[in-house]
């Protein structure tokens, strides 16, 4: 077990940590909800460049986007996921759920966290990860397995799950709700004749949070 402080990790956004009453406690999870292209990669993103900021270690592991369309989309936004990979400060894996047992991710992710030291972790998507477990019983008990162990390193993990549906009533095929400290809603709203993103937080195990909506723009 590694001793570490509960301090608060902070993303690259003044606006985004403010929501989240500061930031996020490290060790904690914080799960990201919202239909396809709301932005969760892009949030998770933003943690991660802090955390290299800091001069941390982190990695992620992509189950639903090719790694290269990946880079594309978040150099165009101002993020180069290659220089911080190429610093030694990102591990980026391409997952192919059908090609992996959930043991062998866990591992994978274990190797990150006690070989490379890394600190922050993303998992884009749950949805992807599903696909490699089909009971929904299995995979709810094997990510509050790995959660607890994540938690117990001090390590900060986030978790993206996409919904069915883009606007109005929103499924999400495996509810974890339960399991992550934090809850980080995104959803699309429609005014003044154009499709905008909102952003809220519905669950902050630790410390207070704002209990807003508000909007969340993807710039260039």
């Amino acid at each position: 077990r590694i001793h570490m402080s509960r301090d608060i990790v902070k993303s690259d956004s003044r606006e985004l940590d403010a929501l989240l009453g500061g930031g996020v406690e490290r060790g904690s999870s914080v799960l990201i909800l919202g239909p396809a292209g709301t932005g969760k990669s892009l949030l998770g993103l933003s943690f991660v460049s802090a955390a290299i900021q800091r001069d941390e270690k982190a990695a992620m592991f992509i189950f639903d986007e090719e790694i290269g369309l990946l880079f594309s989309r978040a150099l165009g936004l101002g993020i180069d996921m290659r220089a911080m990979v190429d610093s030694g400060n990102l591990i980026v894996e391409q997952v192919d759920a059908a090609e992996l047992s959930p043991g062998e991710f866990s591992e994978r992710v274990r190797q990150c966290v006690e070989h490379h030291g890394v600190r922050t972790i993303i998992i884009d998507s749950l949805n992807g990860y599903q696909a490699s477990m089909p009971e929904e019983n299995a995979l709810i008990l094997h990510m509050h397995e790995l959660l607890q162990y994540l938690n117990r390193q001090g390590v900060t993990t986030f978790l993206t799950v996409a919904q069915h549906g883009l606007v109005g009533d929103m499924k999400s095929p495996v509810d974890v709700t339960y399991l992550a400290d934090t809850v980080v809603l995104l959803r699309y709203f429609e005014a003044s004749g154009r499709v905008r993103r909102a952003i809220s937080i519905i669950k902050k195990r630790t410390g207070m949070h704002e209990d807003t909506i508000r909007e969340f723009r993807i710039g260039r």
